[in-house]
């Protein structure tokens, strides 16, 4: 009998019409997938292979608008899931109410319950080096109470693997499989070696149950791939005259794009995209997939992997920042030309039908303003403006300590700056312009000063499940301070670069700890809520629970 290695993780809901959406799921041989929805609706694909593995995207359809319907999934016609004798709830698919009518519950909006880097929480019973994993927490308190709020979507701001650095119970995995003394040691190596991180995270129990009833929307962030992952044109240098880099670097595009792009994916995207329907038509669609990621890795403007969602009067763009970087020194960007082209175009198309613009960047825009002067002095040293010596130290340091955010990229900050203000100007503006970033393992709300219509926030959420140490918490607390920013202009002052073109201030936080950020968006109103993972002696897995930090408007007066 065919089994289900992998899934379901219910991705696309189709928020026009509220009659469709899909459901990824990998299965132990080749079969036809088919969803079947309580309320009569469903659908069915074949598998396609990579590598030795099989998956589906199946596309559902004919749900109804404005309802939640339970699902099961069935591989040649046998149900696999829901799982026999599974403590959770039914999975299901929730859609929102066709244009004109109300949806159910409490009123019609959008909540998004968005944070990044999840290392894989351990085993039931055994602890870990990270605490309470808050999104392991958060499907316990929705499984346990089908009464609580529930996200309308996740959003997964990146490191939702890490490719280098692996939980004991992968590397004892590796060590079995291969050599650690040889490299790259005790991190992936290969395309068999990612799908080992995804059953690992994905097949923890609460959080297999989780993705397959709430929709979810990812994107890369390093750890996906590599700590620092492009950091600068001689990292890269550096990383590609290694004999593993090259395995490593279309192991990781190929996962990504099977196990997260595709269900970025609208169903007209997916039908319109050669990749896919060629994977799909052949009976092994490994070498289709590598060719393809070995052009993408030698050129990243033949691949977007950026993309549009509306949700109603919400827009989402969902932006690169890792692979279409332009790291040339004299020419540095995070985004390439065309990349900033299309972030702009589709800030701008419609400008005035949408009230709330969310930009997920997996790096934040507006960080601590020491650590902000300390990234742009950093790259102008990097590109000669104290000569060479002070050149080599500056991408030494760069390097150590992650100088790599968007001011690392001055140029691209500015643009994204102006961008922003240009779309928050005037009487068509949203009423919000939120930044939504992780990366930096900590959580906290900053406002730019911009002569805007609308309301401006860099909102940052992370860890959901890791750590950091006291000296970096230092360092953050650090970089807020009056303090800090005297620092700062200190190094301005020795880079030659200026003040910023605009400055900001921290409005909330910093709060360190697992944790989640949901934003909540009714008409032209908005909603901010942190919670924490927090333990103690809970009927929880893990013995935690969520605990709410902050909770505030953030279109209020």
């Amino acid at each position: 009998m065919t089994g289900l290695l992998l899934g379901p993780l219910l991705r696309y809901v189709d928020w026009d019409t509220g009659a469709s959406a899909t459901i990824w799921v990998e299965s132990d041989r080749p079969a036809t997938a088919e969803v079947r929805c309580a309320d009569g609706a469903g659908g069915s694909a074949r598998t396609f292979q990579i590598a030795g593995h099989h998956y589906a995207l199946v596309p559902v359809t004919g749900l109804t608008p404005g309802s939640t319907t339970a699902y099961d999934v069935l591989l040649d016609g046998v149900q696999v899931w829901p799982l026999p004798d599974s403590d959770f709830p039914p999975s299901t698919i929730s859609t929102p109410a066709a244009p004109g009518r109300e949806r159910p519950g409490p009123g019609p909006g959008l909540k998004v319950t968005f944070g990044s880097c999840r290392q894989a929480a351990p085993p039931a019973g055994r602890r870990g080096p990270h605490g309470a994993d808050a999104l392991d927490t958060l499907a316990a308190r929705l499984a346990a109470d089908p009464g609580a709020e529930r996200p309308d979507l996740l959003l997964l701001l990146g490191d939702q693997v890490y490719a280098d650095q692996l939980s004991r119970e992968t590397g004892q995995w590796l060590a079995a499989r291969r050599d650690l003394r040889e490299a790259p040691g005790a991190q992936v190596a290969d395309y068999e070696e990612y799908t080992r991180l995804y059953y690992e995270s994905w097949l923890d129990p609460e959080i297999r149950w989780l993705l397959s009833t709430v929709p979810s929307l990812q994107i890369f962030d390093d750890h996906d791939v590599c700590d620092d992952w492009n950091t600068s044109a001689a990292w890269l240098a550096g990383m590609r005259a290694t004999p593993w880099w090259r395995e490593r670097i279309l192991s990781a595009l190929m996962s990504y794009w099977v196990h997260q792009h595709l269900g970025n994916l609208s169903p007209a995207e997916l039908a319109a995209d050669a990749l896919y329907a060629a994977v799909r038509e052949t009976p092994d669609g490994t070498e289709t997939l590598r060719a393809f990621a070995a052009a993408a890795d030698a050129d990243p403007a033949t691949v977007r992997w950026s993309y549009r969602r509306d949700f109603g009067r919400t827009r989402l763009l969902m932006v690169d920042t890792r692979a279409a970087r332009v790291l040339a020194e004299d020419g540095r960007a995070m985004l390439d030309p065309a990349e900033q082209q299309w972030v702009r175009d589709n800030a701008l198309e419609g400008h005035g039908s949408y009230d709330h613009l969310l930009i997920g960047s997996s790096l934040p825009w507006l960080m601590p303003p020491l650590i902000h002067d300390a990234e742009v002095w950093n790259a102008a040293l990097c590109r000669g403006e104290r000569g060479p010596r002070w050149a080599r130290i500056a991408e030494d340091l760069r390097r150590r300590a992650d100088l790599e955010h968007w001011a690392a990229f001055p140029a691209s900050f500015e643009a994204l700056s102006d961008l922003i203000e240009q779309v928050g100007t005037g009487p068509r503006a949203p009423a919000t312009v939120c930044v939504l970033s992780g990366d930096v393992h900590h959580a906290y709300v900053a406002e730019p000063r911009i002569p805007s219509t609308s309301r401006v926030y860099q909102l940052t959420c992370s860890p959901v499940h890791n750590s950091i140490h006291t000296a970096v918490k230092l360092g953050f607390r650090l970089g807020w301070s009056r303090t800090g920013r005297w620092l700062g202009r200190g190094l301005s002052r020795h880079g030659r670069t200026g003040r910023p073109p605009l400055s900001w201030r921290r409005t909330g936080g910093p709060w360190f700890g697992n944790q989640l950020m949901t934003l909540a968006l009714a008409g032209r109103t908005a909603r901010l809520r942190l919670d924490q993972a927090h333990k103690g002696r809970w009927p929880r897995r893990g013995g935690a629970r969520l605990v709410t930090v902050m909770d505030r408007e953030l279109t209020g007066v």
